[in-house]
């Protein structure tokens, strides 16, 4: 279809949001085997700004942490985190009374919303080889009737969220699938695929808004047609972070690349190079209000993120309960959620 791909242009990091999504970072760390109490090993740590590593020194950083990496205690005000974790774990603790530790394929959505305090550290379980980080954070904006509402926590487990898969020709070690993250997905000779339900304040809870995340892998010579989304005004983002070369609609294209496309036509994607071609899908329609951000807040106006680091310094937004500031599970738990109160989920382990 004619001007079905509207705008393409490099990928750059963070990946640049259009609205409702604000960015989303892309982490892919290459740890080493661990210290033996879930640390990178002092020999590993040399030459590094310790406390802010974004070195990506001998293939990963250290972020804000100094032993075990990841990003200590910090505060949010405004929006959402939405963070897929395909490889490795996150350990989370929040101002709420939260924890969890999660990955493997799991989803934590965080809503913001009035303000928290969480920490998100990433334990290297593995004394005896490496341990891979692959972590999506999609920050997603808040309309203004919910950047004050209660923060919630919630996890989409990994076994809860739907993968629809379809390889083409008769190569079994083909890849041809979707995750499907948020917003229910039509393939073109299947049922509708539903995946579980965010946050109640989330600008996915309504329907209405079209909001998508879809994971997209395709292997060599795999093609994906997606689904058309006739609702006017809804904008439709590839990430693509992996390739060599592939196909949008009628143009070829190569490496990392962002390609906006019109929802409303019929798109065949189409891997034409030799390795691995992976996308993050972004869809939803736009909430259309302004943004005023700094650093961790996410607001409306410039007088709103005045209150919102006033509040921070007066309430600590519910302060800080944990014994350290970037507090890790012990080394043999397994996935689990603890939410506000005494509800804990656990999940069975990786396999």
């Amino acid at each position: 279809m004619k001007n079905a791909v509207l705008n393409v242009t490099p990928l750059t990091a963070p990946w640049s949001g259009a609205d409702p999504f604000l960015f989303c970072a892309y982490h892919l760390d290459h740890y080493p085997a661990s210290d033996g109490d879930m640390g990178v090993p002092a020999e590993a740590l040399g030459g590094r700004p310790l406390g802010s590593d974004f070195s990506r020194k001998n293939g990963f950083s250290m972020y804000h942490s100094e032993r075990v990496p990841g990003f200590p205690v910090h505060p949010h005000r405004g929006f959402e985190t939405v963070s897929f974790v395909r490889k490795g774990f996150v350990d989370h603790a929040d101002s709420l009374g939260a924890t969890a530790r999660y990955g493997a394929g799991d989803v934590q959505w965080l809503t913001t919303g009035s303000g928290v305090q969480h920490a998100e550290m990433f334990p290297l379980l593995n004394e005896d080889k490496g341990n891979d980080l692959e972590l999506f954070q999609i920050w997603l904006n808040l309309p203004a009737r919910n950047k004050f509402a209660e923060p919630e926590f919630k996890m989409l487990w990994a076994e809860q969220i739907p993968v629809w898969r379809n390889v083409q020709g008769d190569n079994e070690q083909a890849v041809n699938d979707v995750t499907v993250i948020a917003g229910a997905f039509k393939p073109a000779d299947g049922e509708v695929i539903v995946p579980p339900s965010p946050p109640k304040k989330s600008w996915a809870a309504d329907e209405a808004n079209k909001l998508a995340l879809w994971s997209i892998r395709l292997s060599a010579g795999q093609r994906l047609t997606l689904p058309v989304e006739p609702d006017a005004g809804v904008m439709r983002m590839l990430y693509v972070y992996e390739a060599d070369t592939f196909r949008v609609a009628d143009q070829q294209l190569s490496g990392k690349t962002q390609v906006e496309l019109s929802a409303s036509a019929s798109v065949e994607i189409e891997n034409t190079g030799e390795g691995l071609l992976q996308i993050m899908l972004m869809q939803a329609k736009p909430i259309g209000e302004p943004v005023a951000a700094h650093g961790p807040f996410v607001m409306n106006n410039e007088a709103e993120l005045h209150q919102a680091f006033a509040d921070y310094r007066r309430t600590q937004f519910g302060g800080w309960s944990w014994p350290s500031n970037g507090p890790v599970h012990s080394a043999d738990s397994g996935r689990f959620a603890r939410y506000p109160g005494s509800s804990v989920d656990d999940r069975p382990p990786v396999k």
